[in-house]
């Protein structure tokens, strides 16, 4: 039998090792406080203060193309992976010498699906990480405007900044708002559009030569039309050339060339037969080509021309009128500067092959896109503005009441 003396021992022994046993659990948990926490101070774990940002947040369908990238806050990035979801693709990119920030080397394509996984460390080494899948704006529910001139050009003093969109714009001060045109000469620019799709920017008169043009496009997110948004930002600068105005007056079939005020040249030239006269007005050069076809069946003439080789071809409208050299001229015409065969075109005399030293050659080498023609004294009407690059064919009045903005 028990005493009451050794079950009172009994007791306390067994209340003795329970209590052991929490106080070595108590201390098995403070040992693992302090591991996490790295300092052996028994607190509390901390996380790191690096605070990573994606442009283009998960789950989104509606990413920029050209703003998406990675940045952080209180850290430095040490790593980050783009790429093409599905497939794998790389995206390259590079972070900043800083390490705050991320960007891709080149724009993203339109309605995309892209996966950015991205680390970073703070000022303690402590790391953080990031992810996003996104999509970016689909091709129906964006637009993009094709620009002239390009970025780094130099041209001659007529060429309008020129932009034609792949959708129609509703909302057109929205859009004309966030493209400014500006030039180092204090010349005023002003938009003016064609139609739903086409905005043009220029002066009252000719650019100054010598001046430069800065274009800011910040369409990037801007809604043109219902549920259409822009896609572009950028800024692209180019410079005005010499000043260089030729007139070709029909009437005496004649093209005189004046730079800068001096006159350098008078060519004879051949301009449209009186069944297919050219068009009165300022044109501006386009496009240039060494050589190119003329096919009279693009351009509603039927069958009735179809040369493989033009030589020196300078574009003035787009509905077809150049300027260019003509190596198939009848010996049984006057000589240039008499007669008008053409169907349209100026015509001055070259050679087969684009060489030698004829005039279109020397009409060609020293004219850039972007100088001016003017035609006057034909039977024909004023080229419309919009045929071409020719919007110095309207008064200033009628150029700013076009504008949006």
């Amino acid at each position: 039998m028990t005493t009451p003396d050794i079950a009172a021992r009994r007791v306390l022994g067994a209340c003795a090792a329970l209590v052991v046993g929490a106080l070595t659990l108590t201390a098995c948990g403070g040992d693992a406080s302090a591991n996490n926490d790295g300092n052996g101070g028994g607190t509390s774990a901390k996380t790191s203060t690096a605070k990573i940002v994606i442009s283009a947040k998960d789950g989104s369908t509606s990413a920029s193309i050209n703003a998406t990238g990675v940045q952080v806050s209180d850290g430095r990035l040490t790593d980050v992976k783009m790429t093409v979801a599905g497939s794998g693709q790389a995206v390259e990119g590079a972070i900043s010498a800083d390490g705050k920030s991320w960007k891709p080397k080149a724009r993203l394509e339109r309605g995309t699906k892209y996966q950015i996984s991205a680390t970073a460390k703070d000022t303690s080494g402590r790391t953080a990480a990031a992810n996003s899948i996104f999509t970016t704006v689909s091709s129906s529910n964006s637009f993009i405007g094709t620009y002239t001139p390009d970025n780094g050009t130099t041209v001659g003093v007529g060429m309008p900044v020129s932009f034609t969109f792949d959708k129609a714009i509703s909302d057109k001060k929205a859009v004309q708002s966030h493209i400014t045109v500006s030039s180092s000469s204090g010349q005023q620019v002003v938009g003016h559009w064609f139609g739903a799709q086409r905005l043009d920017f220029r002066p009252q008169d000719y650019w100054k030569a010598g001046s430069k043009v800065t274009m800011k496009i910040d369409l990037d997110g801007i809604e043109g039309a219902n549920g259409v948004y822009g896609v572009q930002k950028k800024t692209v600068t180019f410079t005005i050339g010499r000043s260089q105005v030729s007139t070709v007056d029909v009437g005496t079939q004649t093209m005189t060339v004046v730079r800068d005020g001096k006159t350098l040249k008078s060519v004879p030239i051949s301009a449209g037969s009186p069944e297919h006269t050219t068009y009165n007005g300022q044109m501006v050069i386009s496009e240039k080509f060494e050589q190119t076809r003329m096919n009279g069946s693009t351009v509603g003439f039927g069958g009735e021309y179809d040369i493989p080789d033009v030589p020196h071809a300078m574009r003035l409208t787009s509905s077809g009128t150049f300027v260019h050299g003509n190596y198939w001229y009848s010996k049984g015409n006057p000589p240039f500067g008499r007669l008008g065969t053409s169907h349209g075109c100026v015509g001055l005399a070259d050679v087969q092959g684009a060489q030698g030293d004829t005039t279109a050659k020397w009409f060609y080498d020293n004219s850039l896109i972007g100088d001016v023609v003017v035609v006057k004294n034909s039977p024909d009407k004023t080229v419309s503005p919009d045929n071409g690059l020719n919007g110095w064919n309207m008064s200033w009045s009628e150029w700013t009441a076009g504008s949006a903005a």
